[in-house]
């Protein structure tokens, strides 16, 4: 069963060192996502509000790209930045986090991406799209009632495409392990195209269910 967590930093100071990210891939990734987390709420009027599924997905970001690394998706380290950050985010944002930003955005272009475009191989799509939304789901578990309608789409989604993707990775004639490892190819693939919602949403058009309001 695949399932996954969610949310990051370590930096240190030395005289008046420019802030910099960490060397380590899983507190690099965590501390771009503590960055985007304060940029979401300085952006806000109200730091109380709750943040958008968008800043949400943004934030995530980080720790599915750091799975993505090598190009087959590692779990284990996408499940390491998602529960570093909440020790990293007193750290980071005590200190000159906005000069992160752009190291963050150099180190993850990903997270720049502009419209998404799926993969016209149906395994890609399909593998890529199930594994996003179980990721995204359960990392989100915890605010699902402030995102129910979305949350509930995606889900749906995850189940239908369930037999369709068995049925894709039987017609390839893969076995189990194979389909595995192409389903961790597809993921690390599809967390390149942008941020998981805009993803999610396209994977949700294309299979044949649209997000509402």
């Amino acid at each position: 069963m695949r399932a996954w967590l969610m949310l990051p930093l370590a930096l240190t100071a030395c005289g008046p060192r420019e802030a910099e990210l960490p060397a380590d891939p899983v507190d690099r990734a965590a501390t771009c996502g503590v960055v985007a987390a304060a940029q979401a709420r300085k952006a806000s009027n109200n730091v109380e509000a709750k943040l958008t599924l968008e800043q949400q997905g943004r934030i995530l970001h980080y720790a599915l790209l750091a799975g993505a690394e090598g190009g087959s998706f590692d779990k284990t380290r996408a499940a390491g930045v998602v529960n570093a950050m909440p020790g990293l985010g007193d750290k980071v944002t005590q200190g000159k986090w906005d000069r992160l930003i752009p190291q963050c955005e150099a180190a993850y272009p990903a997270t720049k991406a502009g419209d998404v475009t799926l993969p016209s191989d149906r395994l890609e799509a399909e593998a890529g799209c199930q594994d996003l939304a179980e990721f995204f789901t359960t990392a989100m578990r915890q605010s699902e009632a402030d995102y129910i309608d979305r949350i509930r789409l995606y889900d749906q989604m995850r189940r239908d495409l369930d037999p369709k993707l068995g049925a894709t990775i039987r017609a390839r004639g893969m076995s189990q392990k194979q389909g595995e490892i192409a389903r961790d190819k597809a993921l690390a693939k599809v967390v390149q195209l942008g941020s998981p919602v805009a993803v999610l949403d396209a994977c949700a058009k294309r299979f044949g269910a649209e997000p509402g309001g």
